[in-house]
């Protein structure tokens, strides 16, 4: 996916990772949560946006099969609405519905932040899990916990496998560093053997079958499955195969392919073993402490798990789940700094704790202690805490002013913006650094297409396809910046006649600094194909968030692009009012300025790139790149490529 990015705004969205995930649960349930009654979905989607989330969707299993496969499909499907959540991708306590009701409650100051409790059963009534040194070249890990007195629903039970669902996708890589294995505890005996054999000497049930197969008949059972077949690949050229064996030799898993049919879990299911094993002993660990952590408070004393002991091939034994708690350390002049608010060290430490960060004020208010729960494996450094804050602090609520700062755009060469997209320097409107310390910073960059090129070139063994975009700002001279320039003494009178008041954003443009700056969005697609169909998809897209619709009076329109110049006409001090993309009071009349219509016009093949209109105004460019640009950055495959300047929708 393209990525989304985080900042301050009406309505934008957070997201810490490139990737998002979906968590779901019904509007019903989510609306009879104790203490979290939403009357309308309206006022669950401004819940979900302060709390960090977007409400992605609102629908119903039968809406989606009807998109997926048609109206026939779907006759018969379930009409219960269900809300669709866009959770940050390593928010893994989020993925599911106890957890995202529970830090909502918690957010809302509803309840208290949950207690895990580790329960150490008497010596040698506890489960042990013991590895042999057979898995040690295939996958070595392995951690084990039980959830005891557990009660299951049917919607319980369906949140329990969706969510082992959504981090075997997640952070378990695909099974490909962590799969997850749960079993009815009641129908086994321990201690359990993880080992491995040879294919030939592994038989068993698996799951949902009615016979036994061998451990090569079971990969070829599988291989056209539309679900387990991709998870094949990772143990099937291995000379033997990972399994778990009770004490009575019944096997409970091949991981990470299938688990035995004889542990398979269900509704009267009271007792759960969980075990999870893999290559990497962290993530391993962690998802293993999402899961009892999620539904522990089903068991018949709420939010405690019963540890498990793991004995590894040289002996040593460590008991899991770790459950650990630490404490972080943050100076609240620090939060204020980084967040651009002014709170007492007591508010900020209550903005944490609304964020499932139990906070404390310590030494005389010199310093925030953080308690960092196990759910919370996102929390690496002081950085996310100060995230957090903003989060429950409100976006919306900072104070928006100037940066100190008024020119912000990268510096790059003047190889990159002209020589090498095919363009004279003279016809760029570059700024030029004064006495530049090396070649890459000669000139302010007037588009950010060399950058995102450069990004491809150095990401090339990276899989297709490469999907890169970036919001920022690019430089462009002008010599229409000052007080003296007649443009902004006619648009300030003009403003004055209607009894505005400039704003101090308006005088901070207005220093006659000589140059400019431009917000632009630029966006690449790199693959053996050109891929221009996926970049148009990508304008179409941005422009329907940002509202503007498709067509020519009040929205945008694309046209074949011409050689020529792009002339920028702005405000007028006769026109009737000053709309939101109007009052842009910087686009001034005949203004000969590629900064809007893209520095990098001339870098697209002939025939194959369009000029982007908004309400009859150029604002930038797509297109196939030119084989000669793509050679010079050097790279081997077709791209396309989308620059526009946002400036009159921000």
């Amino acid at each position: 996916m393209w990525g989304q990015g985080r900042g301050q705004g009406q309505r934008q969205r957070q997201c810490r990772d490139s990737q998002s995930h979906l968590a779901t649960g019904t509007r019903t349930g989510i609306r009879t949560v104790p203490g979290l009654a939403v009357p309308s979905d309206e006022e669950f989607d401004e819940l979900c946006f302060e709390f960090g989330l977007e409400l992605d969707e609102i629908t119903s299993e039968k809406d989606i099969i009807s998109k997926e496969k048609g109206e026939e499909k779907a006759k018969g499907a379930s009409d219960v609405i269900l809300y669709k959540i866009d959770v940050p991708a390593n928010r893994y306590d989020l993925l599911c519905l106890e957890g995202l009701v529970r830090g909502l409650q918690v957010f809302k100051e509803r309840i208290n932040v949950p207690r895990y409790e580790k329960i150490i059963p008497p010596e040698g009534e506890g489960q042990r899990l013991i590895i042999t040194e057979q898995t040690t070249q295939i996958r070595p890990h392995a951690v084990a916990a039980v959830l005891r007195n557990i009660t299951f629903t049917k919607d319980r039970y369906e949140s329990f496998i969706d969510l082992q669902e959504k981090l075997h996708q997640n952070i378990c890589r695909k099974r490909a560093l962590v799969a997850i294995g749960t079993h009815d505890l009641d129908t086994i005996s321990g201690p359990f053997t993880y080992t491995a054999k040879a294919p030939s000497e592994i038989k068993f049930k698996p799951l949902n079958q009615s016979q036994e197969y061998t451990a090569s008949q079971i990969m070829d059972l599988y291989r056209t499955d539309s679900h387990l077949r991709h998870y094949l690949p990772l143990i099937e050229n291995k000379p033997r195969y990972p399994v778990i064996y009770d004490s009575n030799g019944v096997v409970l898993s091949m991981p990470p392919i299938i688990n035995g049919d004889h542990t398979k879990i269900s509704l009267n299911t009271r007792n759960v073993f969980i075990e999870c094993t893999g290559t990497d002993i962290t993530k391993a660990k962690i998802v293993l402490d999402i899961i009892v952590t999620m539904f522990s408070e089903y068991c018949e004393k709420p939010f405690t798990v019963e540890a498990a002991e793991v004995v590894y091939p040289n002996g040593k034994t460590h008991v899991y789940p770790e459950l650990a708690y630490r404490k972080e350390k943050v100076k609240p002049e620090l939060i204020n700094k980084k967040i651009g608010i002014s709170e007492t060290p007591s508010s900020l430490a209550k903005l944490l704790s609304r964020m499932c960060l139990k906070s404390n004020v310590i030494g005389n208010g010199n310093h925030i202690e953080v308690e960092i729960p196990p759910t919370r494996a996102d929390i690496i450094h002081a950085c996310d805490i100060i995230e957090d804050a903003a989060i429950a602090y409100g976006y919306n609520n900072i104070q928006m002013v100037i940066p100190k700062t008024y020119t912000i755009a990268n510096q790059c060469s003047q190889e990159d913006i002209a020589d090498k997209l095919g363009m004279d320097i003279s016809a760029t409107n570059a700024v030029r650094i004064a006495n530049p310390k090396t070649l890459e910073f000669q000139v302010a960059r007037t588009t950010l297409l060399p950058g995102l090129l450069k990004t491809i070139a150095a990401n090339r063994k990276m899989p297709l396809p490469l999907k890169l975009f970036e919001i920022s700002d690019i430089v462009v001279k002008d010599p229409n910046t000052g007080l003296d320039s007649p443009a902004l003494f006619n648009t300030v009178h003009y403003y004055n006649d209607r009894k505005n008041i400039l704003s101090d954003k308006i005088q901070t443009y207005c220093h006659n600094v000589g140059a400019r700056n431009y917000r632009h969005l630029c966006a690449i697609y790199y693959n053996k194909s050109p891929g221009f169909e996926i970049i148009h998809g990508l304008l179409d897209r941005v422009m329907q968030l940002l509202e503007v619709p498709p067509n020519e009076e009040k929205g945008y329109t694309i046209k074949a692009a011409e050689e020529q110049e792009s002339t920028v006409f702005g405000v007028s001090p006769d026109e009737p009012g000053l709309s939101k993309f109007d009052s842009t009071i910087w686009h001034w009349k005949s203004q000969r300025c590629l900064a809007v219509g893209s520095d990098a016009g001339s870098a697209f093949f002939p025939g194959r790139c369009a000029e982007v209109f908004a309400k009859g105004q150029s604002i930038g460019k797509l297109g196939v790149l030119h084989p000669d640009v793509i050679t010079k950055f050097e790279l081997t495959m077709p791209c396309s490529a989308l620059e526009i300047n946002i400036e009159p929708f921000v």
